[in-house]
């Protein structure tokens, strides 16, 4: 299949699976969603039970199986800070989406052709469940399905303070193969907005995945740097502001 060109209707998709828990944090899954999509990468997408509750409560809209086009579109051109339009309209026919109950679904097989998984953001529900094998729904099954055929599993677990037993799962999947990678934003690339705080995570993710991206600006051993940078924004920022306060407009809005 790899002589097969891109783009040829019998070349076989070999798509990241993108695992969405209940964890708070539906914005680094997004992140990482449209990062994906813009680095030519087919995905298969399972968003689990728990995970369209805190879809709801984040963004204000819910996640349906029968609309999950229109409803995966609305979220990936959402931005962090809740702009509903901060994105532009996705492409999403490199997408299959996979109802989280549906254990006969192609990612609960190993025979099924994939480049490996991404939970993102993982709950300490999903990593007790995944780091035991449970198989409790489609999210579980395709992640004990990456272990076992020795795909790259990447756990983006987003939780505080972590208890003992979480720990312990954890190294269980840092053990089995897995690649743990706590929602930890960092601000040593000079973030000045939320966003920026988000896809420096979503970024790690695609890093360890060996993904190409421009989500963050990399560290490169020049100390002061960021800060310098983000200061220079500010003070743009600031004087656009200025300027519209000076015309009557509320400072305030973006």
């Amino acid at each position: 299949m790899d002589d097969i060109p891109e783009g040829d209707p019998h070349r076989e998709r070999d798509p990241w699976v993108v695992g969405v828990s209940g964890a708070s944090g539906t914005p680094y899954a997004a992140a990482v969603l449209r990062a994906l999509l813009h680095a030519g990468e087919a995905v298969d997408l399972v968003v689990s039970r728990a995970a369209r509750l805190t879809l709801l409560d984040e963004t204000g809209a819910g996640f349906r199986d029968a609309h999950w086009r229109e409803d995966l579109a609305r979220l990936l051109a959402r931005g962090a800070d809740g702009t509903a339009d901060r994105f532009p309209p996705p492409d999403l026919s490199a997408v299959r989406h996979w109802p989280a109950g549906d254990l006969a679904a192609g990612p609960s097989s190993g025979s099924y052709r994939t480049k490996g998984m991404l939970i993102v953001p993982a709950s300490t529900a999903c990593v007790a469940g995944v780091a035991l094998g449970l198989s409790k729904d489609l999210l579980q099954r395709a992640a004990s399905v990456t272990l076992k055929e020795r795909r790259p599993l990447v756990v983006a677990v987003r939780e505080t303070p972590l208890g003992g037993p979480t720990l312990r799962h954890l190294v269980a999947l840092d053990d089995a193969g897995a690649v743990v990678l706590p929602a930890s934003p960092a601000f040593y690339t000079g973030a000045v907005h939320i966003q920026d705080l988000v896809d420096f995570v979503a970024g790690r993710v695609l890093d360890v995945a060996g993904v190409p991206h421009k989500l963050y600006r990399r560290w490169q051993g020049e100390l002061g740097r960021a800060a310098h940078e983000a200061g220079a924004v500010h003070e743009a920022g600031a004087a656009e502001h200025g300027r519209a306060d000076a015309q009557g407009a509320d400072p305030f809005m973006p």
